[in-house]
């Protein structure tokens, strides 16, 4: 399994420069690429392979004036950026044709110097490697100071250097970690997700929303307004961008921690875990979509499924259709649909029901219908996708159209 483990990185003024100028010609060359390939389709032209882009866009394009500069960047990082476009264009085509499942994917678009993170990636071939001081030696940039929290569990394949939002910069390594199969336990669990409790399993136990970003919302308001009252191009705008930003990179931040650590805990204690498949899109168009944002239901299925595939634990998805909350534990009985406010219900069987514990027990009762045979050998496991690894990191590695930070195991 792939794994990414995030590291803090702190470069030298100078080292910023070089980064700087790296994310610089990384962008020209994804959008020349692009609007290369455009260009062609509109001309009605065939459609240009990923070497003659590579060949026209970085190697014809440095013995030119205009630009001359890209030799000043570590070719990898160029020959990574049109990876990423190629990887692209293949999730567009893929989804066009039904041959992707999911979501439509919109085909790629022009990168904005103006956007909140930029980053760049080297893969093997541009022999970076982690010095014995425990500093990165990257390629025309030098040795970064790394923050290290835990030690790789391999030779990375690639490294993404991440500027974000709020500044800070990030050295993000794809490693080939080893299931880790724990001791097996007898213990199965459901899980109801919810807001006013963020998960309620099937033993009884209620786990309180923390609501990370309603209890930083005074603090975002104020700065937000702060923000608004800055003058356009100002030195000061700039300032508040960044304090709004880390603002913001605090809560996903905390989040995420809390996540990582609850997930790990119902992993290590139950030998499989089901949990209802949520449509968070449709429900972040809602009047709660804000309370459902900052629940962060997917990410923490998310977790939950590959720290099951990794240490050897049964995961499941039930129907989101299954009618968890108005049947009967007991019965079976399945009554009218209930009002949000109603938390607790009496059956005509005679059994009084609590309303996300009956749920968390029914989903529980279908995950163990839809995974089990009679010998408890699983029928139906469902597939379980890389957690959020690069793109062409790997010739066997899935692919995702996504350019996200990727979630770290513990």
């Amino acid at each position: 399994m792939q794994l990414r483990y995030n590291f803090r990185v702190y470069p030298t003024p100078g080292q910023q420069i070089e980064l700087a100028r790296a994310f610089g010609c990384a962008r020209v060359v994804f959008n020349d690429g692009l609007r290369l390939r455009q260009s062609a389709r509109e001309n009605g032209l065939p459609y240009v392979s990923d070497a003659e882009l590579s060949r026209r866009v970085i190697t014809e394009a440095k013995k030119t004036e205009v630009r001359a500069w890209l030799g000043e960047v570590s070719s990898v990082v160029l020959q990574q950026a049109l990876a990423d476009l190629n990887t692209a264009y293949r999730n567009f085509f893929a989804s066009v044709s039904g041959m992707r499942k999911g979501r439509k994917v919109a085909p790629p678009r022009f990168r904005s110097r103006k956007d909140n993170r930029q980053a760049i990636r080297f893969t093997k071939n541009s022999r970076f490697r982690v010095l014995d001081d425990g500093r990165l030696r990257l390629p025309k940039i030098g040795d970064l100071s790394v923050r290290w929290s835990r030690t790789l569990p391999s030779d990375p394949s690639s490294v993404a250097i991440i500027r974000d939002a709020a500044g800070r910069y990030f050295a993000s390594f794809v490693v080939q970690a080893t299931d880790e199969a724990l001791p097996p336990v007898e213990c199965e669990v459901g899980i109801d997700l919810g807001l006013t409790h963020f998960a309620v399993l099937s033993d009884g136990t209620k786990v309180a929303a923390p609501r990370f970003l309603r209890r930083a919302a005074r603090k975002l308001r104020k700065l937000q307004k702060s923000l608004s009252r800055k003058a356009k191009g100002s030195n000061n705008r700039k300032k508040a961008v960044v304090n709004l930003a880390r603002a913001h990179a605090r809560v996903a931040d905390t989040r995420r921690d809390w996540q990582h650590k609850l997930s790990t805990i119902i992993v290590r204690d139950n030998q499989a875990i089901y949990v209802e498949d949520l449509c968070v899109a449709g429900l972040g168009r809602t009047r709660l979509a804000k309370s459902v944002h900052d629940a962060g239901w997917a990410s923490f299925t998310g977790m939950l499924e590959y720290k099951a595939a990794r240490y050897r634990r049964v995961f499941g998805r039930v129907d989101r259709f299954f009618p968890s909350t108005r049947m009967c534990s007991d019965c079976g009985r399945i009554n009218d649909k209930m009002a949000l406010n109603v938390r607790a219900w009496d059956c005509p069987c005679g059994s009084h029901h609590d309303r996300d514990i009956n749920a968390a027990i029914n989903v529980l009762a279908a995950g163990q219908a839809d995974n089990g045979n009679d010998r408890g050998a699983q029928v139906r496991p469902a597939s379980v996708p890389a957690p959020r690894c690069e793109a062409v990191t790997h010739p066997d590695a899935p692919r995702s159209a996504r350019s996200v930070e990727g979630i770290s195991a513990l």
